[in-house]
């Protein structure tokens, strides 16, 4: 089974509507956050394959709403991954939880390629990364 990291967030005032509810192009951003934060802990950084010319964009996003989180709430944000076979893509699969509450509120994977930057076309992902995510969270 998949290893899951889990990161916690506080539902900030500003990322929520006049309801109190968090507005839910937010919790992108809280996937990119808890995303970079696992790959930290495993030893892989975003700026390392930055400086390398590597860029990874995104290019597919799927989000399920199920539960409303609201202002102050502390989400738990599991995260899991995933290569391809060619190691192109990652995939990252989300399930947000509402500390102190039963049930899944967000459900969510997002794809992510691995590109050179000059070229402008997709590569495999550098090797030390595969090891670090195939040896953790495949």
């Amino acid at each position: 089974m998949a290893e899951t990291h889990v990161h916690t967030h506080r539902v900030r005032f500003r990322e929520c509507d006049p309801m109190g509810v968090a507005y839910h192009t937010h919790c992108i951003d809280w996937f990119e956050e808890a995303r970079t934060e696992a790959l930290r802990r495993l030893g892989a950084s975003y700026l390392e394959l930055q400086e390398s010319g590597m860029d990874m964009p995104v290019v597919h996003l799927e989000v399920s709403y199920r539960r409303a989180i609201r202002y102050d709430d502390l989400v738990d944000i599991h995260v899991t991954w995933s290569l391809n076979r060619t190691a192109t893509r990652i995939r990252f699969n989300y399930e947000v939880h509402r500390q102190g509450h039963d049930g899944v509120c967000i459900s969510a994977h997002v794809v992510l390629c691995f590109m050179d930057r000059k070229r402008g076309r997709p590569v495999s992902a550098p090797l030390h990364l595969v090891d670090l995510v195939s040896g953790s969270g495949s």
